[in-house]
């Protein structure tokens, strides 16, 4: 196809109907029919789906599950995206290549997994039974299952952005006398900020959605090991449609705000790029902070 006709005007609304096309068949209809659902028998069936204990205990499960997993998977990523950007060392390519298991096994063997090793007949399944410390079916089975499907998407963010920002400004810093505390706060942090921000809503929305992992490990106790994926799979198979739905509509809403935040996000991120792009050259701004405490002489130091 050659370069005129490809910028055809026909060809453009051929591609942008095509895209919205798929979008209106496969994205916003399923999702207007979740709403239709669970509004079918009107409002207040379904707040009343809403109200009920169980759901409720679900919703509570699920925010403390995302509230433990996405600060452990913030920790995770930037040791793991600092290891792989800054240092060469033997078994580089094999931690890499261990940040992205989770995105090619299936959750429901990562459940598996946790079962073999912490269930009743699993490697450490006696030692807990002995101290009575339950991890499979409770609370930590269920975050060490999320832990697991969403440990790559903060360093997966991290890693290319520090690789193609380099590390100059933080060698510049050590040499001005900062601590690797210091150059990691008022220089490392702030050049990755949008990085990690994204990272930690896509992992906080995987963390609320899992459904396969800690289906298998929980136990599908109700009001106790329930997250809200599982509680719409149980109200679903119990007929119960509308309120499967109601719940069901929470996770979408859920999803949509991830959504926007995501979106401000990235165009928050863009502005300040087009804004550092407008400013002349000049010192990084993190290397002028260092500089009126720190020098060249060393930490705290006056220069010569």
């Amino acid at each position: 196809m050659s370069a005129s006709r490809a910028g055809a005007p026909w060809v453009r609304r051929v591609l942008i109907g095509s895209a919205l096309l798929f979008l209106l068949l496969f994205l916003l209809l399923p999702l207007a029919a979740v709403f239709a659902e669970a509004l079918r028998k009107g409002l207040a069936a379904y707040l009343e789906a809403l109200r009920e204990p169980d759901a409720w205990a679900a919703i509570r499960l699920t925010l403390l599950t995302a509230a433990i997993v996405v600060p452990l998977n913030l920790v995770f990523g930037v040791a793991a995206a600092w290891a792989i950007a800054r240092f060469d060392f033997r078994g580089k390519a094999f931690l890499t290549a261990l940040v992205d298991l989770p995105f090619s096994v299936s959750p429901v063997v990562a459940g598996l997994a946790c079962l073999l090793v912490f269930g009743a007949q699993g490697w450490f399944g006696p030692w807990l039974a002995a101290h009575d410390i339950r991890v499979v079916f409770a609370v930590p089975g269920i975050v060490l299952a999320t832990v697991f499907v969403t440990f790559p998407f903060v360093a997966r963010e991290l890693i290319p952005l520090m690789q193609a920002q380099g590390s100059d400004e933080e060698q510049a810093a050590i040499v001005l006398g900062a601590s690797g505390w210091q150059t990691f706060r008022r220089v490392t942090l702030p050049k990755i900020r949008w990085g990690l921000i994204h990272g930690a809503i896509l992992c906080n929305a995987r963390a609320m959605g899992e459904f396969g992992a800690v289906s298998v490990v929980s136990g599908h106790i109700r009001g106790r090991t329930d997250t809200l994926p599982l509680h719409v799979e149980i109200l679903y198979d119990e007929y119960q449609s509308v309120a499967a739905f109601a719940v069901a509509s929470l996770l979408v809403l859920l999803a949509l705000a991830t959504l926007v935040i995501k979106s401000l996000a990235e165009w928050k991120q863009e502005r300040d790029r087009k804004s550092a792009g407008a400013l002349p050259l000049q010192r990084p701004l993190a290397l002028q902070s260092l500089t009126p405490t720190l020098s060249p002489g060393g930490r705290g130091g006056k220069a010569s």
